[in-house]
Parts: structure tokens; C-alpha cells; sequence
């Protein structure tokens, strides 16, 4: 039995990674003898990019941009599967600040981790509705996302960076009708997949059958939940039990529908790809705007995916 340690994106599992915990509660990965750890990042060390460079973890998931940009320095990890086809985050705000489009965040707060690509993406979005980009004022909240009780109380307008399959449904006193929530890929953002699963480019060298193997079991696990996402609902009642069974069924249905592309799993696609890197290119955050042709393979994955 082969030991595999896959790191999962985020501080804590959340139901983008339902696949891998279904496969495996499905004996899928011991089917094909391996032995599948789950694993998260801890942050002073760096996040799931920097692990999987250092040889630390064999596969993990991460943002598509964070590849392109550690590969021009380290280009040890290569993405080998697709976990979504869109983009997650949203901007949301509450109805008392008068927002009512992107556009009036001109002159507005907007409590954001204010990462360069993140800079960019609420400049663009507020751009191409209209807006002054130059006159937003950003309010660092570093990795934490504020939930509009604290627009409501005032700590900020707005928000950029909250999942709508995720933050966006955790509870909240602030009634719906209050609330505002524009997903970024309806309002101007560019097209792009949210999450990659890579290993390094070595491991696929060094054992290809491997990544063949654990490939086509996560697909097996990702596509049964995209038919039946609340068969996973009891696993994360072990794995997350801090947070509310409510809240993992109103999410799985909506992540799920982001795990296939025309019924095909794990496809890394060109027109999600390109279009990313060259804005990517555009505002400075990569320099090589065709780094994404060797950044990604889709040659393990199995022929139905």
C-alpha cells in the first residue's frame, strides 16, 4: 500500500474537497492500493504550493494564479487535474450602505485581503461598471472575511473575497432581503478555475502510474457526489463537526456544480487557462503570459475524464 499525503487549500476542510473524502470513505483509493492521507497547511510555513515544492506533501490543491506565479521563481509543480471551472469569490454588502452596484464602491471601504492579484480583481470589477477604481479605500482584513454583520455595523461598505458556496451561507443576523452578493465571475472578473490538484512535476516522472491511479479514484468520488452531493453530509459531520450540518447541505449542492465541465472531470481547459494568465500578465502579477502552457498536463487523467 502506497502512503500518499494530499494538502488540502484552506485552514480547515470545507466541502470543495468532498471528492477526495468520498473516495476514500469508498475504499476507492485502497482499490488501487493506495493509502490516502488528508492534510492542511500551516500558514508560517507557507501555504499548499510551497509544501508540494518543498516535497513536503504529494498532491494538494491550490488557486490556479498562485501556480502560474511560483513557477516563474520554482517551476517544481505542475497541475494535473481541475477541481472547479469558475470563479468563487463574491463582493457583497448590505442594503443600509446604498451600494447598489459595483460601480458605487468609488469612495467606499472595502475589507479585503489586499494581495496584488486581489488589488487588481476589485479595481477591474469596479472598473468595468463604471466606477472610480482610484478611489476605492481598501481595509485589510488579512485572511479574515467579514460577514455582513460587520458591513452592518460599520467595520467596512463591503467585501471582496467570500466563497458564495461557502462564507456567503454561513449564518448571519442580517436579514436576506438585506443583503447583497455579486459572484466576481458575474460582474466583470475574468474566466478561471478557482482550484488545481497538482503534485510535482518529478512525481509524475518518477511514478506516473500513481498519479494515474489516484486520479482516476478522486474522479470517481468527485463524480458520484456531482449526482448525489448530500451523500457526503455525514463525513463532514466528523470532519467539521464546529460547524452546522445546515450549512454543509446548502453548500454541497452549489460547489458541486463547479467539479464538471460538459460531463467531463479534471480537464484543465484552455479558455479558462489563457484568458487568466494573460490578465494575470496585464496587471503585472506574472511576467511570462504564456507560462500557463507548461504549468499544467492533463495526460493522467483517465479517458472519460
Amino acid at each position: 500500500m502506497k502512503h500518499l499525503k494530499v494538502m488540502l487549500e484552506y485552514f480547515y476542510p470545507w466541502t470543495n474537497s468532498a471528492g477526495f473524502y468520498y473516495a476514500r470513505e469508498k475504499g476507492w483509493y485502497k482499490e488501487v492500493g493506495l493509502d490516502v492521507e488528508f492534510t492542511l497547511y500551516d500558514p508560517e510555513r507557507g501555504d499548499t504550493l510551497a509544501y508540494l515544492a518543498r516535497g513536503e506533501a504529494d498532491f494538494g490543491i491550490f488557486p490556479s494564479n498562485r501556480l502560474l506565479v511560483q513557477r516563474e521563481k520554482q517551476p517544481v509543480v505542475v497541475g494535473v487535474a481541475a477541481i472547479n471551472h469558475r470563479g468563487m469569490e463574491t463582493v457583497q454588502t448590505v442594503r443600509a450602505t446604498g451600494i447598489t452596484r459595483p460601480a458605487d464602491l468609488s469612495g467606499k471601504r472595502v475589507a479585503m485581503n489586499p494581495t496584488p492579484r486581489g488589488l487588481a480583481m476589485i479595481r477591474q470589477l469596479v472598473s468595468v461598471d463604471g466606477g472610480d477604481p482610484d478611489t476605492i479605500i481598501v481595509v485589510d482584513s488579512g485572511s479574515r472575511e467579514l460577514t455582513p454583520d460587520a458591513i452592518a455595523a460599520g467595520e467596512a461598505d463591503a467585501t471582496f473575497g467570500s466563497y458564495w458556496a461557502w462564507e456567503i451561507l454561513m449564518d448571519t443576523e442580517v436579514p436576506e432581503e438585506e443583503r447583497i452578493v455579486w459572484p466576481v465571475d458575474e460582474i466583470g472578473a475574468p474566466p478561471y478555475h478557482s482550484y488545481l490538484l497538482g503534485t510535482q512535476e518529478e512525481a509524475t516522472r518518477r511514478d506516473p502510474e500513481a498519479v494515474r491511479a489516484f486520479l482516476a479514484a478522486t474522479e470517481k468520488g468527485y463524480r458520484a457526489l456531482a449526482v448525489d452531493p448530500l451523500l457526503a453530509v455525514p463525513i463532514y459531520e466528523r470532519i467539521i463537526p464546529y460547524f452546522p450540518t445546515s450549512l454543509v447541505e446548502r453548500s454541497l449542492p452549489l460547489i458541486a456544480s463547479t467539479w464538471l465541465h460538459d460531463g467531463a472531470w479534471g480537464v484543465q481547459r484552455t479558455e479558462l487557462l489563457e484568458p487568466y494568465a494573460e490578465w494575470l500578465a496585464n496587471h503585472g502579477i506574472v511576467h511570462d503570459r504564456n507560462g500557463w502552457k507548461t504549468a499544467y498536463t492533463n495526460s493522467f487523467l483517465s479517458q472519460e475524464g
